[in-house]
């Protein structure tokens, strides 16, 4: 780079036109719920307890507003926090500051409107000032100025949101809002959704964004003291939590937690019962939400100060399937991570770091194969507590460390019928093949354990039926080796374990 330059005080300052750089740094992939969630995060971090989001879809352009009863702002702090960028990324920040760039409340209101104002007073006091950003404006000016809105502007605002408020049910009780984010126009939906923007506005509200919102946090909406309450047009939003914890059968793996630069990464795998599958299908189920499949809610849920700012897939680590959709992984990082694992403006997408990856990996591999167990479980009878035998199915499914095996079921009409026909000779032969049946089929599975030789009783295999089972196999012609691989390796038998006067008869 060259050590001087031309001097020349009469050049134009390099500024860029600001209608371009606003309409392009609010392109950072953001949709409607993205967006709405970025100012819910302005909103936590003002310790807000009640936000509300109210749009008239009857009328166009469609406006929208979101108020919150936190800490508000007076007019100096307002100001401040409007200019691009109101905070530098790398401020140390408290725990509960869901923010980085000081971009997010700009760049996801410009992504949805070309006409931001944010009305505000601090708590406890009684003034609202205000503050817009018009893109118009700006076009028209060709320079960057903030408009302050006048007391006139504000009361007026102010009166249009009362009225909205006032006509929709599920009110809040004793609301005092002190932040109220105004977006007059919806661009996206006015512009590009012709003839059909009233109706896809509101299923975008109704349905899309309110289910977004009630799994990105639901922590705060479930937490004990002060929980989060969000008010969307008629709906008072319900948490949805991803890991249903008061379902027994939701199997956790053990806990990863690793001390990472300045935080603690902590890793949790979960299981997904293999029941899910049906239930999930259901309007109403405790695994997923109307709109989304098991399979769209499998993979990564990374937390973020108990937010969650990724769901879904597995984030590049490995591709999703079928088979894992009863696979989810639980990551919580802290705010002081933000730049390791490269945050986009959105909130949107995570790089893992290049350190972490490996155990990634290998905890999702872990997960993985239990999650294949899981599923190919599916269609099985859970048996549980003492063994309830059942005649309708073909295997019964039994308890071992390694998760649930498959046995074949002694009740099961034609294998019953069978049984009453063989002689008793006859029928501990047909134990002995049943057990490596059994032992085969876990072994496809990935569930199957070698076991002791002592749980000879427990396959209903008695010694002196192996020691008849093992003259019979020398007289058809096998090597001791082929007996060996053939009976004590077909029933899951741990060589070192099986009595020498067994092994000897192999002689």
């Amino acid at each position: 780079m060259p050590a001087n330059y031309a001097s020349n005080t009469n050049q134009d300052e390099d500024v860029p036109d600001p209608e371009f750089l606003i309409k392009a740094i609010a392109e950072q992939g953001y949709s409607l719920q993205t967006s709405l969630a970025d100012l819910i995060d302005n909103s936590i971090t003002a310790d807000a307890d009640q936000v509300e989001i109210l749009i008239d879809a009857s009328l166009e352009p469609f406006t929208l507003f979101l108020a919150d009863n936190g800490n508000g702002m007076s007019e100096k702090m307002l100001a401040a926090n409007m200019k691009f960028p109101s905070s530098s990324p790398e401020f140390n920040r408290s725990k509960g500051d869901l923010g980085r760039f000081g971009l997010g409340m700009k760049t996801a209101s410009f992504s949805q409107t070309r006409v931001l104002t944010v009305l505000s007073r601090e708590k406890g006091t009684q003034q609202f000032s205000g503050i817009t950003w018009d893109v118009g404006y700006l076009q028209r000016e060709k320079r960057w100025k903030m408009i302050k809105n006048s007391l006139a502007e504000v009361h007026e605002l102010l009166d249009d949101y009362e009225f909205l408020s006032a006509n929709f049910h599920n009110r809040f009780k004793n609301h005092t809002p002190n932040t109220i984010v105004i977006w007059r126009g919806l661009y996206k939906f006015e512009e590009y959704v012709k003839g059909n923007s009233q109706t896809a506005l509101q299923k975008e509200i109704t349905e899309i964004t309110s289910e977004y919102l009630s799994l990105v946090f639901h922590r705060y909406m479930a937490r004990s003291r002060s929980p989060l309450s969000i008010r969307i047009n008629n709906n008072r939003l319900t948490p949805f939590n991803p890991f249903p914890i008061d379902q027994t059968d939701f199997r956790r793996l053990e806990i990863s937690q690793t001390k990472f630069k300045s935080d603690v990464l902590k890793i949790e795998g979960y299981i997904l019962p293999a029941r899910s599958l049906d239930e999930s299908k259901n309007a109403q189920s405790a695994w997923t939400q109307q709109s989304r499949s098991l399979m769209d809610m499998e993979g990564l849920y990374i937390y973020r100060a108990d937010r969650i700012i990724l769901f879904g897939g597995w984030n590049g680590i490995i591709k999703k399937t079928p088979r894992l959709q009863l696979a989810r992984l639980k990551v919580d990082i802290g705010n002081g991570l933000d730049h390791y694992f490269h945050l986009n403006v959105a909130k949107a997408s995570i790089t893992i770091p290049y350190e972490l990856r490996v155990a990634f990996l290998r905890y999702v591999s872990q997960l993985k194969t239990e999650a294949e167990k899981e599923y190919f479980n599916r269609g099985i009878k859970k048996v549980a507590g003492v063994r309830k035998k059942s005649s309708d199915t073909l295997f019964v499914r039994q308890a071992s460390s390694k998760g649930m095996q498959l046995k074949l079921n002694d009740d099961f009409p034609l294998i019953k019928s069978l049984i009453s026909q063989l002689t008793e000779e006859q029928r501990s032969l047909f134990r002995l093949i049943t057990g490596m049946v059994n032992t085969t089929i876990n072994r496809i599975r990935h569930v199957h354990e070698d076991k002791p030789f002592s749980n000879t009783e427990k396959e209903n295999v008695e010694e002196q039926d192996l020691l008849r089972y093992i003259s019979l196999l020398k007289e058809s012609g096998l090597s001791s080796e082929q007996i060996q691989e053939t009976l004590f390796n077909g029933l899951g038998f741990l060589k070192e374990t099986i009595p020498q006067h067994i092994l000897n008869a192999l002689i």
